[in-house]
């Protein structure tokens, strides 16, 4: 049995040795050793789009590597999310997931090709940007409780516009009219634009959707905030009460963004992403920046808690979409 004297003196030994023995040992390569794509799973321009470019900036000057963005929108999101969850698992494919096009699309979308939980793996949380729900001011509510009683009334039924099926606006109206215990008629719309447009004009009543579209028109009374579906309130719309400051605990909802990796990317490279993106949403540029998109940052601590983070919202989500029936045609 070798004693710990013995052991000692073979370190200096093998101490000699190892150099020998050095160049036939496979050095780790270096990552990123070329360019990152970061699939965007929507058309250039939008709250997803600027983000992503954030972000992409910010990591490729820590990681030393360009990062290059391409949009790939269309089918709710589920044609740039296939490219990610098919391309190579070696770090070098990123996507950048949302609460929308990420999560939502795979419970409505009748023929997924992936299984977000199984073919991707979780870099990290990047933050919320929590719905605010808003109507056309000749709708007579100014509270959650007095639009219930509205909803509850009104015949024909209160209509909600939506950026289009399976997205969050559409999920979201769904669950207000479970919740206030009211049939509510929803109207889908290619993108937000357009519904906006339509509930200004007075023809859909309500609108529900991330703060940064809709905040000039609530600044300049055209839309009315009802509330903001989230337990505090948004610093740069602070007179807007939350759903959960009028007792409507279950009414929450955010555009949410994150970034993942095809499953099987190795976990130590899924560990420099996660500390280049944690470090990046630490910038106080990539901080004002994010706000002025409506995105309150939330960096994740680890990996693991961001995918915690999809189970848990897939879990809440499915149930609404079972109960509602909603299905992409």
């Amino acid at each position: 049995m070798m004693n710990r004297r013995t052991a000692l003196r073979l370190v200096p030994a093998l101490a000699a040795l190892a150099p020998l023995s050095r160049p036939a040992l496979a050095q780790a390569p270096r990552f990123p050793d070329r360019p990152i794509r970061l699939i965007i799973p929507f058309a250039a321009g939008g709250s997803n789009d600027i983000v992503g470019r954030v972000l992409a900036e910010g990591m490729g000057a820590r990681l030393g590597q360009s990062f290059v963005v391409e949009n790939r929108g269309g089918a709710g999101g589920i044609l740039g999310n296939e490219i990610v969850a098919q391309a190579p698992k070696d770090g070098h494919t990123l996507l950048l997931g949302g609460s929308g096009s990420f999560l939502i699309s795979s419970l409505v979308q009748p023929r997924v090709p992936y299984d977000i939980i199984r073919d991707f793996a979780p870099i990290g949380f990047v933050g919320n940007a929590p719905n605010v729900i808003t109507v056309n001011p000749e709708v007579q509510a100014r509270t959650m409780a007095e639009l219930q009683d509205l909803a509850r009334s009104a015949r024909p039924p209160l209509s909600y516009a939506s950026p289009g099926v399976g997205t969050t606006g559409h999920v979201l109206g769904a669950l207000l009219a479970m919740t206030f215990g009211a049939e509510m008629e929803h109207i889908p719309y290619r993108g937000t634009g357009p519904a906006i447009t339509d509930v200004l004009a007075g023809r859909v009543q309500i609108l529900t959707n991330a703060a940064a579209p809709l905040r000039p028109h609530i600044s300049a009374g055209k839309l009315r905030a009802v509330a903001v579906a989230a337990p505090r309130r948004l610093t740069f719309l602070p007179e807007v009460p939350t759903t959960v400051e009028q007792g409507f605990n279950d009414v929450l909802s955010s555009t949410w963004y994150g970034l993942l990796a095809p499953a099987g990317t190795p976990p130590d490279r899924v560990a420099v992403l996660h500390a280049a993106l944690n470090a990046t949403l630490a910038e106080e540029g990539v901080k004002q920046r994010l706000a002025e998109e409506g995105v309150e940052i939330e960096a994740s601590p680890t990996p693991q808690d961001y995918g915690r983070f999809i189970e848990q919202d897939r879990q809440r989500w499915q149930q609404v979409v079972t109960r509602a029936n909603i299905r992409a045609e």
